[in-house]
């Protein structure tokens, strides 16, 4: 009803944005109808029409703790918008919002109460002289409620529209109004007037483009149509919180705790599901970090419910049953969805109940202790081995009055966050890297006419250096080039860059990059090698040929890859991203276990049966809706327009992709996979060559074994047999090498059982022997034994500066106590070491040879003290 009654005003209706933010750093999760579309507020991109709407799927996760314990807060939500870019402003919003509230949903005026900012007569004007509402029923309230800003840049006051549900859900007070803090008036509506600027100081400028930006969350709008107490009993969510209460053996509303569990299970299913749907996959950083406490914060509460075995997966079945009418791509996701939650809740349950147990531990100690805060040490223990997040931790405390030193948690964490911190950029209002392209006039765009041709004139439309705007560019300078037509491919869906020169009659640019930018704009790349470049003039740009067609071999062969890991290993694997340039192929999947050697070799059989198959590679231009029609797969993250390209490869593959291409299979050549790999939890990687980069990588290989041969002094044909020779004759040679050693051992010794000693009883032999290994010493100790019978070896010696000491004690001196460990482990100090062992054989080492005397001699002093 919301986005066709917008659309009678003249709004398009945009399809939902992914809840992963596009080109934005200061936002982990898509959480507003309006931060998807912040470029066009901004005026960086022009948008599609001045006036828009959608209903946008959003994730807040600020008061993740909240969740639960009361009815009011959901992590994952529906946002209905309708937004103005420098179009209509107060007077029509205002106008609009009445209109639909009241004439199409039908909800009772006598029961719409508005609010403005206390500064905006403006709004109240219009409210009251306009729509007629009493001035007793407009409430003015100040910045805190009614002025909508975010530090620096775009801000304005607003204008909330609230709902009187009736006395049954008041708190009763007479002093009861709309700001109250009970559930009786809801605020369904909210209209930003977007008409200042901040400058991060406090000081407001008038905006020349005037925007309107309106949030109204769906589920509050259900809440008031269905007249339900909470978003947890709108119909849908009912069904989903039924479903869980049916695992559980319990209704809803019977018990508070129990209501607790259920609700926490139902949102956080319904987010997982939204956000694996787009590409988000579980990980201890980021957004994947979010959707992980999510995910286990559900299986948790599932336990406490009592629920048996995996569960997450069948209520995103029905997450899936009740939102794919508005949201497709959890149908089309539905196999990879499944498969993420079943392996993560997996993962979790193998690791829970030891952590359950580690943490009633902590717990009991801190009784003991009489402490009731647990230590950031252990928390992060927690989370670091039995993956509990901070959050989980914190609740499961909580029910048991204790808390969590979060500042030591949060210490804890800063060794594993220094990187992430280096590597942090600074960002503007958009959340994006600062830049010089940030400068450029959003009117100009590029348009890529690569596809059939990779030379082309065109006009040169901006130059910059790294940090500004130039109207020139001249020898030796680096910079940006753009033009308002290039054949070059930027950087996009994994595919890498081209290269090559841009060229006039005096002037040659070397292109070392080509990015896409911001608002359809390709800059390039490089350095000015002679001449000057102008703003305004015209050049030639010219790809280089040899890495496209490499490259464009090497993605192709990607497509065919795809099909066949789904083909071998099922629909599930979907791909988590790729690289592919000129050299090589890199594709990212996801599967969650390593691929055996025959999965392995049959992809590659079924990827080079389908190029010597010389299939014919056609693209096509249709709408999105067409391009699913034909089963063409889409890929995570990508953002793609009303009209989209369809690369078939015969009857093999269908895919939407916007990167370049072979026109036969036939040019692939051959295909095989180098290395296969994991790289995060359930995503894969495979890295493979083609064509000229297969032939290189046999041509190295082949350099290598000549080489080898050539070492072994044979033919390539007879090395195996030259290095089954050579191993024989190395385990003769090390037979005999021992031998000697030994001899030398002996030799080196000399006659020293005339040094044995006495020592309460027992034999005790302590000698030094000249330049042994620990080898030596051992086999030395065992001749001795023989010798000696009962009683206790140590033997020191002294190669290449280091001292080796060994101890041997016989059974008989073991049971009259001597032990071999803690007599080295008295004497190793005296030369600079350390060392133990068992009770019948030790060793150390030193670096400390002038000890070695005192060592031998201490022995006496503790073999005496261990034969009491």
């Amino acid at each position: 009803m919301f986005l066709e009654f917008f659309e009678s005003k003249g709004h398009l209706a945009l399809k939902s944005f992914s809840l992963v933010p596009h080109n934005d750093n200061s936002l982990l999760l898509i959480n507003s109808g309006m931060a998807p579309l912040k470029p066009y507020f901004t005026g960086q991109e022009i948008p599609p029409r001045k006036r828009v709407t959608t209903c946008q799927k959003c994730i807040r996760t600020g008061d993740i703790e909240n969740i639960g314990k009361t009815a009011r807060h959901g992590t994952f939500f529906e946002m209905l918008g309708n937004f103005s870019f420098g179009d209509y402003f107060k007077d029509e919003a205002i106008h609009w919002s009445w209109e639909f509230l009241t004439e199409v949903v039908g909800l009772d005026p006598e029961r719409l109460y508005p609010s403005v900012y206390l500064d905006d007569d403006e709004a109240f004007d219009i409210w009251n002289k306009e729509i007629g509402i009493p001035k007793e029923k407009i409430f003015r309230f100040g910045k805190e409620d009614n002025f909508w800003e975010h530090g620096a840049g775009p801000c304005g006051p607003c204008s909330e529209i609230y709902y009187d549900r009736g006395e049954k859900y008041g708190c009763g007070k007479p002093t009861c109004t709309v700001g109250c803090d009970c559930d009786r008036y809801i605020e369904v509506w909210n209209n930003v007037f977007t008409q200042f600027e901040n400058d991060g100081h406090g000081n407001y400028t008038e905006l020349k483009q005037k925007n309107i930006d309106t949030g109204m969350g769906l589920e509050r709008l259900a809440v008031v149509v269905q007249d339900v107490d909470s978003l947890f009993t709108v119909d849908t969510n009912k069904a989903l919180l039924d479903a869980v209460c049916a695992l559980a053996h319990t209704e809803y509303q019977k018990d508070e705790k129990k209501d607790v569990s259920l609700r926490i299970i139902a949102d956080h299913v319904k987010s997982c599901t939204f956000m694996i749907s787009d590409g988000i996959m579980p990980s201890n950083e980021g957004r994947g970090y979010v959707l992980r406490r999510l995910l286990r914060r559900a299986a948790r509460h599932g336990r406490i419910l009592g629920i048996e075995g995996r569960f997450m997966a069948g209520l995103a079945k029905e997450v899936i049953e009740l939102s794919k009418d508005g949201y497709p791509e959890l149908e089309e996701k539905q196999a990879m969805i499944l498969k993420v939650l079943t392996e993560e809740e997996e993962k979790f349950n193998k690791t829970i109940d030891q952590g359950l147990a580690i943490l009633a531990g902590m717990e009991a100690e801190m009784k003991e202790k009489g402490e009731t805060v647990l230590s950031g040490e252990n928390a992060f223990k927690l989370y670091d081995t039995y993956g509990f997040p901070i959050d989980l931790t914190k609740e499961i405390l909580e029910e048991k009055n204790f808390s969590v030193d979060e500042d030591g948690f949060k210490a804890s964490m800063d060794e594993q966050k220094k990187k992430a911190r280096a590597a942090r950029k600074t960002t503007n209002y958009m959340g994006a890297d600062v830049t010089v392209y940030q400068s450029i006039d959003p009117a100009i765009t590029t348009k890529f006419v690569g596809y059939d041709r990779l030379s082309h004139q065109s006009k040169i439309t901006v130059l910059t250096t790294e940090t500004e705007l130039v109207e020139a560019l001249t020898d030796g300078q680096t910079g940006t080039v753009i033009v308002e037509e290039t054949p070059f491919y930027a950087t996009m869906g994994g595919q890498q860059a081209d290269t090559g020169v841009i060229v006039t009659d005096k002037g040659e640019f070397q292109v070392e990059d080509t990015i896409a930018l911001q608002g359809g704009k390709v800059g390039h790349v490089g350095r000015v090698v002679k001449g000057m470049f102008q703003v305004g003039e015209t050049v030639t740009l010219q790809v280089c040929a040899a890495r496209r067609t490499a490259t464009a071999i090497n993605h192709s062969a990607t497509h065919l890859l795809q099909k066949a890991l789904r083909t071998v290993l099922g629909d599930h694997v979907e791909q988590a991203g790729s690289y592919v340039d000129q050299d090589r192929l890199r594709f990212d999947f996801t599967h969650f276990s390593a691929m055996t050697a025959e999965e392995i070799r049959k992809v590659e059989e079924l990827v080079n049966q389908e190029i010597q198959a010389a299939l014919p590679v056609k693209t096509e231009l249709m709408t999105l809706d067409e391009a699913k029609k034909t089963g063409a797969m889409a890929l995570f993250g990508e953002k793609y327009g009303e009209t989209v390209r369809v690369v078939r490869m015969g009857d093999f593959s269908t895919e939407l992709c916007g990167g370049t291409h072979v026109a036969n299979t036939s040019a692939i050549s051959s295909f095989k996979i180098i290395s296969e790999s994991g790289i995060a939890a359930g995503v894969r990687r495979i890295e493979a060559l083609t064509a000229t980069g297969l032939m290189k990588h046999y041509e190295e290989v082949e350099k290598e074994l000549h080489l080898a041969a050539e070492a072994a002094k044979t033919t390539p044909a007879d090395l195996r047999k030259k290095i089954q020779a050579m191993q024989e004759e190395l385990k003769a040679l090390h037979s005999e090498n021992e031998k000697l050693k030994s001899k030398l051992a002996n030799d080196s010794l000399g006659d020293v059982m005339n040094q044995v000693k006495e020592v309460n009883g027992v034999k005790l032999l302590a000698a030094k022997v000249a330049d042994v290994d620990m080898n030596g010493l051992r086999g030395l100790g065992d001749q001795l034994k023989d010798k000696l019978g009962e009683g206790v070896i140590v033997l020191a010696s002294v190669t290449d500066g280091r001292v080796n000491l060994m101890a041997t004690a016989t059974d008989g001196a073991q049971k009259q106590g001597a032990h071999a460990g803690n007599l080295i482990k008295a004497i190793a100090g005296l030369v600079g070491g350390g060392g133990g062992g068992r009770p019948g054989m030790a060793q150390a080492g030193g670096k400390n040879p002038a000890g070695v005397d005192a060592a031998l001699e201490k022995c006496a002093e503790v073999v005496a003290e261990q034969i009491k």
